[in-house]
Order: structure tokens, then C-alpha cells, then sequence
């Protein structure tokens, strides 16, 4: 059965699960775009109510709790219209926790905890290389929009209304 626990990104379980999300991006980043860049999330951003770090834990009655991934939501500047504004970040699962739809559960999750700090829209960046993520994010209703940032890995920003 699969949990979900909140932590702060430096908690040791959260910091090995980024590990393996920015190796696993590094080596699969376009190599036209230049090298990939991470940047390790601040507690202070995902503190709620600004915003929620969760690992998503792996559970059964042999032993304790493995966390299989992570993700994040954080309040950000708002938008061009005065929306209030949260954006959804490392959206991760570990290759063997893949396939089942436990991503969409996860990003559900994080939306349904923006909505419940007030966001009015949620955004996200990515890279069109993750051709798997971009089909989650389109199929779950984040239509393109101009770029709100200016994250060197990517190069698709996107977003979606809450409620």
C-alpha cells in the first residue's frame, strides 16, 4: 500500500529521493539544452501554509515504510491577473514504483493541498524530453502558457485552474 508522509526537503529520506530524481534528469537531459542544473528545494518554501513537501511511502505488515517518491508544491509569485499562485515541484517516482498511477495520485494530492492554502491556479515547468510527465500533466488539465520563470531546464510552463 502506498502513504503519503510529509517531510522537509532535507529530511534524509526526501534529500536521497531529489538525489535520484536529478541523476535520473541529468543523464536523460537533452544534450542540445546544455548541461542540467539542480537546484535542492529550501524547507522555508515547503512549510505549509506556503507550501508541502510529501514522499510517497511504500507500506506493508513486514516492516517499515520505503519511500518510493517525492513532490512538492510551493506558493510562488502571482499571476499576471492577481491569481494566487502555487507551483507544483520534483514530481518523482522511483522507476519501480512507476506504471501504476500512482503519479497522477500524487499530483492530485498536491493540487488538492494548493487548493487547500488558496491557490487560485497551480504552474508548473518541464522539459518536453519527459515525454511521460507532459502526458500526465496534459491529461490532467495544464493547458501551455508563457514562461514564468526562467529555469534553465526547461522549456515547457504550464498551467492549471483550481476548482
Amino acid at each position: 500500500m502506498l502513504q503519503y508522509r510529509e517531510a522537509m526537503p532535507t529530511d534524509p529520506d526526501a534529500h536521497e529521493l531529489l538525489v535520484g530524481y536529478f541523476a535520473e534528469r541529468a543523464a536523460g537531459f537533452p544534450a542540445a539544452q546544455g548541461e542540467y542544473r539542480p537546484t535542492f528545494p529550501v524547507d522555508a518554501a515547503f512549510t505549509p501554509p506556503a507550501g508541502v513537501f510529501l514522499l510517497v511511502e511504500q507500506t506493508d505488515a513486514s516492516g517499515p515504510a520505503t519511500p518510493v517518491g517525492c513532490g512538492g508544491v510551493r506558493r510562488i509569485e502571482p499571476g499576471p491577473d492577481g491569481a494566487v499562485r502555487y507551483e507544483v515541484k520534483h514530481l518523482w517516482l522511483r522507476p519501480a514504483a512507476r506504471g501504476g498511477g500512482e503519479g497522477r495520485r500524487l499530483l492530485v494530492e498536491l493540487e488538492r493541498r494548493a487548493a487547500g492554502f488558496g491557490a487560485d491556479e497551480i504552474v508548473l515547468d518541464t522539459n518536453a524530453s519527459l515525454e511521460a510527465a507532459g502526458g500526465l500533466y496534459r491529461s490532467s488539465g495544464y493547458v501551455s502558457v508563457e514562461p514564468y520563470n526562467d529555469n534553465p531546464n526547461a522549456d515547457l510552463w504550464l498551467r492549471k485552474p483550481v476548482g
